[in-house]
């Protein structure tokens, strides 16, 4: 019976294998750093998403009531002109969180930076973001570049469906509002995290006034 040899890799060939993959990997390497380097910073816009949704909770889940609460009128009001003063899109100047979600707006159409205090963008008990009770920082980065707004608008009906915000059937039923009956409100929140034109993160959402009369 005739005994066949066995062999392996020769040296040559394993140094000729190593310099092939180390070829290719250094190829994928550069190509996957310049990917990072011209895309939006992921840890980044991350933080700016989380911090726009928690901002854009806090305002839906404000009260869309008649009349602020603090108001004498708001257990007995029927209507919004019922309030004294009346009801409007606008900051109360109280402290946070606002009574009812028109408070979180400067005006109509206008972005508000309503979470800010001393300057920067602060979470619901005035700390800044990304600062613990001690005002350390937490983590390893600061959140003070970062910038929220809001944006309220009315629903407004329109015939042409590309600016039509109203919500409901093309009828009775449609969900519109106008500066002295607020039925519902059209709201933006943005983020901005960085210096670019795209270095922001948009949400949008609708309220409408469903309890006009829930009070604390």
């Amino acid at each position: 019976m005739s005994i066949k040899r066995q062999r392996g890799l020769t040296l040559i060939e394993l140094v000729i294998f190593m310099v092939i993959v180390g070829a290719a990997a250094a190829g994928i390497m550069g190509v996957l750093n310049i990917g990072g380097s011209q895309s939006a910073d992921p840890l980044r816009r991350k933080q700016a998403l989380m911090i726009a949704e928690a901002f854009m909770e806090e305002v839906l889940m404000a009260r869309f009531t008649f009349c602020n609460p603090s108001d004498p009128n708001a257990a007995d009001a029927n209507a919004q002109g019922d309030c004294s003063p009346q009801l409007a899109i606008g900051l109360t100047g109280g402290s946070r969180p606002f009574g009812n979600v028109a408070n979180y707006g400067g005006a109509a159409g206008m972005a508000t930076r309503s979470f800010i205090v001393n300057g920067v963008d602060a979470d619901i008990n005035g700390r800044p973001l990304g600062q613990n009770a001690g005002l350390a920082t937490i983590g390893n980065a600061s959140l003070s570049g970062i910038t929220t707004t809001v944006t309220l608008n009315f629903l407004v009906y329109n015939s042409d469906p590309n600016f039509n915000s109203a919500l409901g059937p093309d009828d009775v039923r449609r969900i519109t509002s106008q500066e002295n009956d607020i039925r519902g409100l059209h709201i933006t929140v943005r983020t901005a995290y960085g210096g670019g034109p795209n270095d922001f993160v948009e949400l949008d959402a609708y309220r409408t006034r469903y309890a006009p009369k829930l009070l604390p």
